[in-house]
């Protein structure tokens, strides 16, 4: 769901104050939050920090290097090309950055340039996986088959158990039609990895094409929805294989879930209204096919099928009305004409009739131009296409009185070496992971399920005493920060205090305040310094504690070693996270002191905890905040996964269905998932 940065207003107003002057700003510290921000998918704010820094020093290679990252992950491709060039230009031994920009002109369809870029970083890393397995898809994408199935050779010699290679050597192999090499190749991807959602659709469209086996194509699709249960597009195209074994009340509920998944889905409501059509459900097929034809008023194989309905029920007028559409758009189109013309002769209009009827006759034996966004399954004598893409009257009928699918519902993906480039990775399916800390942010992300934030009777109370700058929420799930005004106002609050704290005596809600900036603009190292002068001042501010707790967790996250990738060229910050870990749950330890009733803290602790591996003690922290907080859907999340890891699956199930009641998404996943094993 897209995440809502909800603004919550000014309890004062911000006074215009600017940023640092450029002689003040550390640059190493400005990158290093930059970069920090990037990690957590804060990619508009990253690049305000890698601005500053490209300001004061443009000579630098890194900055441009990373903005490029954070442009690419904001599908602002050609800008990462161009932030990539500059880094390049600044020092053509940062590897990743021809990466980068292989990737962005990649995206962008110029796949002889980004060969040219994967080659040079291949020279430089000769055994890497994701250059050579994206370069092979771009030798693909311009043809050069012979080039990509080298490429293919050199990539699975050199990595025999990667599945994703044979994926995509079976997506070429398909394009050349040999289907049996295709097919051992995505067999011994699945024996790889049983989770290849590709794998499983890629086999389903063989066992259509080639053999029309929809019973094995029916299931692969289960596999993949089991594996991805959330994209409609699986549930279309399964929708019509349950047709296809005459398994009408299935393909009925995968449209309806499709549309659950979205409403809006044209090819689910078309295909829906056929359905409803064939078994004379005609005034609900109509709905549906008005619906699409509100959203594309000018999709033919809609209205074509509409007019029929009209006919049926008598609404002669506007079934003329959609089929003079349709004619405008097919002159040529026989069955147009006849359909016309019985819909005029069970008007009683046989002057329009008998033209139409004689006009039908006449283009019975020729050929319609019929462009491919009629997308219907193919049949044997589609074959019969001739090269200026026309089909025969009766190809055309089909095509426009089938079912649609969703075409090519598996997809070649880049995959990268570097682990900053979040990108499409090679059958990504739903992570399987805990749910995240509570933190206490100015944003919150409300959901359908979840409107507004979590309670802690401390938030409440600092709130109520209008001594900060904004109200504080309670939330796990922090928006990104998606806007330079928003980031500037934080800047400018960050000056206010400084400015404040200068020339009055300091406050630790002072103090606070200007960590809570620093904490949305995920500058922790500064965050903590000001929580350690706010707690100095008053030693029982349990808020602080918390707020603190947070900030060296999250800090410490920055100090992960990047396993993936040795060669990277994002050094990792030198924070001792053990170290950082500990003060993180002392901090929890203290909250739980000085305010035992509060869920979160326990909860946040459990979270820690369970992250390094101490699943026992996490156990004894989740069932602690669901003593205090029966309804704590995250917790019963956490146990239910924490209980996985322990091998209990009863008390698993248990948990999972709690938290799924109780708004938890990820559970149903999760459980799908234990189902299918």
């Amino acid at each position: 769901m897209t995440k809502i940065l909800r603004l919550i207003p000014l309890i004062i107003l911000l006074h215009a104050f600017t940023l640092p002057a450029s002689a003040q700003i550390n640059t190493d510290q400005v990158m290093r939050i930059g970069q920090n921000n990037m990690y957590l998918e804060d990619y508009v704010l990253s690049i305000q920090y890698f601005n500053q820094v490209i300001d004061i020093k443009p000579y630098l290679a890194k900055p441009y290097f990373l903005r490029s990252i954070a442009k690419l992950n904001l599908d602002d491709f050609l800008g990462a090309e161009q932030d990539a060039t500059m880094s390049i230009e600044r020092n053509p031994f940062i590897v990743d950055a021809w990466e980068v920009r292989g990737v962005a002109r990649q995206n962008m369809g110029k796949n002889r340039e980004a060969i040219d870029d994967y080659n040079h970083a291949l020279e430089l890393l000769p055994d890497n996986r994701g250059l050579l397995y994206n370069k092979a898809m771009a030798q693909q994408d311009i043809n050069d088959m012979e080039g990509a199935a080298e490429t293919y050779k050199t990539l699975l010699k050199r990595f025999p158990n990667f599945d994703g290679g044979y994926i995509g050597r079976a997506r070429m192999l398909l394009e050349q039609k040999d289907t049996v090499a295709a097919l051992a190749d995505i067999e011994k991807a699945l024996e790889i990895n049983r989770n290849s959602i590709n794998g499983y659709l890629m086999r389903a469209d063989i066992a259509i094409n080639s053999d029309k086996d929809y019973a094995s194509a029916l299931e692969d699709m289960n596999q993949a929805i089991k594996l991805q249960p959330k994209f409609a597009g699986y549930f279309i195209n399964r929708a019509y294989l349950r047709y296809m074994t005459d398994d009408f009340q299935g393909a009925f509920a995968d449209y309806d879930y499709a549309l659950q998944l979205d409403p809006q889905n044209t090819t689910a409501l078309f295909n829906r209204g056929l359905l409803r059509a064939e078994v004379h459900d005609n005034n609900k097929a109509i709905a549906d096919f008005s619906v699409v034809l509100n959203l594309d008023e000018n999709d033919y194989k809609t209205l074509y099928n509409r007019a029929v309905l009209l006919a049926e029920i008598g609404d002669f007028n506007a079934a003329i009305a959609d089929m003079d559409k349709v004619i405008d758009a097919y002159p040529d189109f026989a069955a147009a004409y006849f359909l016309r013309y019985d819909i005029n002769r069970r008007k009683g209009d046989m002057h329009s009739a008998q033209k139409d009827y004689d006009k039908s006759l006449a283009l019975a034996k020729t050929r319609v131009q019929l462009p491919t966004v009629l997308n219907a399954p193919a049949e044997a004598s589609d074959s019969a296409v001739i090269a200026d893409n026309s089909y025969s009257q009766e190809q055309v009928k089909r095509r426009f009185t089938s079912l649609t699918t969703i075409a090519d519902n598996s997809s070649p993906e880049q995959i990268f070496n570097n682990k900053n480039i979040k990108g499409k990775v090679q059958d990504r399916n739903y992570s399987i992971e805990l749910e995240p800390i509570f933190a206490i942010s100015y944003y919150s992300s409300p959901t359908e399920l979840k409107m507004s934030g979590d309670y802690i009777r401390e938030v409440d109370d600092i709130n109520a005493t209008r001594m900060l700058r904004f109200l504080l929420q309670v939330t796990n799930h922090e928006p990104s920060m998606t806007d330079e005004e928003t980031a500037t106002a934080h800047f400018n609050s960050i000056n206010y205090y400084t400015s404040y704290l200068a020339s009055h005596t300091p406050r630790a809600i002072d103090f606070l305040g200007r960590a809570m900036d620093y904490m949305t603009l995920r500058d922790y190292e500064h965050a903590i310094a000001d929580l350690d002068k706010a707690i100095a001042l008053t030693p029982d501010f349990t808020l602080a504690y918390l707020i603190r707790a947070n900030a060296r967790y999250l800090n410490s996250r920055m100090s992960q070693p990047d396993s993936e990738s040795t060669k990277t060229s994002l050094p990792s910050p030198a924070i001792p996270r053990a170290n950082a870990l500990r003060a993180a749950i002392a901090d929890l330890d203290t909250v739980i002191k000085l305010s035992p009733s509060m869920p979160i803290a326990y909860y946040n602790k459990g979270v820690i905890l369970a992250g390094e591996g101490d699943l026992t003690s996490a156990l004894s922290c989740f069932n602690k905040a669901i003593e205090l907080k029966p309804d704590f859907g995250e917790a019963f999340y956490n146990r239910g996964y924490v209980y996985l890891s322990l091998g209990n699956r009863d008390a698993a199930f248990a948990d999972l269905s709690r938290a799924g009641g109780l708004g938890i998404v990820p559970s149903y996943n999760l459980l799908k998932r234990m189902s299918a094993k």
